[in-house]
């Protein structure tokens, strides 16, 4: 039912949007995303309204901020401990364990590993920019070997360590883990807390007791699963990949292993504490706001209770 002139009744306008809320599969519909020609044909078809145009529907679309064609990947919290185990790593970037401050001989490392990172040969070399032309990289390629670069941080001293293995594993970990322990302060600290994800070759309990067995001062503080983004080394990843890695343009893996290690020493001169912003106060509006999406019957409970 539409009124005369194009003018719809409030009613009318929900049920729309109610519907470009839902997902296809839930409307019995074979599609993976509703375009507004799509959700058109879903509110004549179920007779909602005969007479709206498809700009009509987009404004309305448009004024909640509802785009039900577009999509993002995500991936939802898993684990049971989630905001326990990302409370423990942001009170550590804050120099907080257990509610009390950490000491002067107190260390927290970020580590992590960066695999597979491939030497490409361009099977045209490269040509550098000049005027009113950019850089020319060749599309073609050939594969000369992959390797793994393992790093750590050191959140307060903004120290970075970082070595290239032909793979990662335990044993690659163990001496990147080496590299760091084997020299002052962390040789003779009180303790290193060591903030790592749950990769394979250091998740669970017992790469916590492999880990103390060769380093007794280490505490090892396992991230949530999937939540590297808690990890600050994964900032510095992310500057190795702009500032190294892309385009990607290496004749061989010794040419990898110089540019990436060579890398990390020129920014070791400049480098600085990353600006960590993301405090538990954040974590536990995050979590609020996830368990939200996940039982959207809480939502209304809440609305009530206020």
């Amino acid at each position: 039912m539409a009124a005369v002139r194009g003018i719809f009744p409030p009613a009318l306008i929900v049920d729309v949007k109610a519907i470009a809320c839902q997902l296809p599969r839930e409307l019995g519909v074979p599609l993976s995303r509703l375009s507004i020609a799509e959700l058109h044909r879903e509110v004549t078809s179920r007779g909602i309204t005969a007479q709206v145009s498809g700009m009509t529907l987009w404004r309305w679309l448009s004024q909640d901020a509802i785009k039900p064609w577009r999509y993002r990947s995500w991936i939802f919290p898993r684990d049971p401990e989630f905001s326990q185990k990302a409370g423990r790593v942001l009170d550590l970037y804050e120099g907080i364990w257990e509610n009390h401050p950490l000491g002067p001989k107190d260390y927290v490392i970020s580590a992590d590993e960066k695999t597979s990172i491939q030497a490409r040969k361009r099977k045209h070399v490269s040509q550098g920019p000049g005027p009113g032309k950019i850089m020319r990289i060749e599309h073609e390629y050939e594969r000369r070997g992959a390797y793994a670069y393992l790093a750590a941080w050191d959140v307060k001293r903004a120290k970075i360590f970082g070595r290239c293995e032909k793979k990662s594993g335990i044993a690659p970990f163990d001496r990147l883990v080496n590299q760091i322990m084997s020299q002052e302060p962390y040789s003779s600290a009180n303790r290193v807390f060591l903030i790592m994800d749950n990769g394979s070759s250091h998740r669970g309990e017992r790469s916590v007791k492999r880990l103390q067995e060769k380093w007794p001062t280490i505490i090892p503080v396992h991230l949530p699963i999937h939540a590297s983004w808690l990890n600050q080394i994964e900032i510095y990843f992310s500057i190795v990949q702009r500032k190294v890695l892309t385009p990607v343009d290496f004749n061989s893996l010794s040419e990898v292993e110089d540019r990436l290690l060579g890398f990390q020493e020129r920014y070791q001169e400049i480098a600085k504490p990353f600006e960590w912003k993301f405090t538990k106060t954040d974590l536990n509006r995050l979590c609020e706001k996830l368990s939200l999406h996940q039982n959207p019957g809480k939502e209304l409970a809440l609305a009530g209770c206020c």
